[in-house]
């Protein structure tokens, strides 16, 4: 078979990009080829690549429907909102989920002035057609964006299949005192870590905020942001994009992500992976696997900064954390690339195996 894949952009860090790297490898591993849809060029990409010239999501849909792709291709499996396709994996949530969420936490006159954008008006309209026979089957990386298109949209529930993200197989690295002492932490302080990009959307704000009831806690920040409108903490230190995340998670204490709206936030994983609990909400897919006490802690709103700061002094308890870290790791464990792979290609029902 000849599998076509459809993805706009590149981005050499992006989890999207590192999934569909693995998945083209492990079709071409079982006799099969691939072709990928994109608008840009993607290093070192070992199969077919048809560019589509297109400036916005809209175009770039439209473009790829004027040449029909299955013209070039047996199935079609899409990382984008597109008009149509064999199979849409829906690895960035529902937008029109995430505008609702955020729009809990603005001003009334925000939301009703991004209703104008031709962006969030384009993404909308093209998930509204692809969950409404647009896409026959469905890949959700969580049940809760499973029962976001099952609320919103009319679509087979048989259809749609949860298969949560994976991890390279890696050992957890022990605690590192001298990445501590080179951030210019002491062994006795409580370090929480925040990582990623669009700190708006994952809750950065609120994480400062809940600092101020929490007196014996430090926040690092990795990651690329803007930092105006958040509070100022002289116990937060922004450390910019970092490549060396697996030895700020072995420095940390905990991790924590009250995001307003995250389908599956592989940082949380890796967390769990590191030994640490996670603090995170329930708009973050990730809770799903946690149970609370035991792997992290899961807030229903971001911005109850009671509940985070509680949070923050549940987990300075470093008795609780040595406890209750065999679990996490156990846990985190069974999330594998492999286990994604396996269960995608169940899930896509293509006659395909991986290694």
């Amino acid at each position: 078979m000849r599998i076509g894949l459809v993805r706009r952009g590149f981005s050499s860090s992006g989890g999207a990009e590192a999934f569909l790297r693995r998945f083209a490898e492990a079709v071409s591993k079982a006799g099969h080829s691939t072709v990928l849809f994109s608008d840009t060029h993607w290093p070192d990409w070992n199969g077919e690549l048809l560019r589509l010239p297109a400036s916005d999501p809209l175009r770039f849909a439209d473009a790829l429907q004027k040449i029909r792709p299955r013209n070039h291709c047996d199935f079609l499996l899409s990382f984008e909102r597109v008009w149509e396709c064999d199979a849409f994996r829906a690895g960035d949530g529902l937008h029109a989920s995430w505008l609702q969420r955020r729009a809990a936490h603005e001003p009334p006159w925000k939301p009703w002035f991004r209703g104008f954008s031709k962006k969030h008006q384009s993404l909308v309209r093209l998930e509204n057609a692809l969950f409404s026979g647009g896409a026959r089957r469905v890949i959700a990386n969580s049940g809760m964006v499973r029962d976001e298109i099952l609320a919103r949209h009319p679509f087979p529930a048989e259809h749609i299949r949860v298969v949560y993200n994976g991890l390279p197989a890696a050992p957890p690295r022990t605690a590192n005192p001298s990445t501590r002492a080179g951030l210019g932490l002491g062994p006795e302080d409580f370090v929480l870590l925040f990582v990623g990009s669009g700190w708006e959307r994952k809750g950065l704000r609120f994480a400062i905020h809940a600092l101020q009831q929490a007196p014996d806690a430090r926040l690092l920040v990795a990651g690329r942001g803007s930092r105006r409108g958040l509070p100022n903490g002289d116990r937060v230190q922004f450390l910019g994009p970092r490549s060396d995340i697996p030895d700020l998670l072995s420095a940390a204490d905990a991790f924590v992500l009250p995001t307003l709206y995250d389908p599956f936030s592989n940082a949380c994983l890796e967390a769990l992976a590191a030994g640490l609990p996670v603090i995170t909400t329930t708009a973050n897919g990730v809770a799903e696997l946690l149970t609370l006490g035991v792997h992290g802690s899961v807030l229903d709103n971001p911005a109850a900064t009671n509940a985070l700061a509680a949070a923050y002094t549940l987990w300075a308890d470093s008795g609780l954390r040595a406890d209750t870290r065999p679990a996490r790791l156990e846990r985190a464990s069974g999330f594998t690339i492999e286990r994604n792979l396996q269960e995608t290609f169940a899930a896509l029902g293509l006659p395909v195996s991986t290694p």
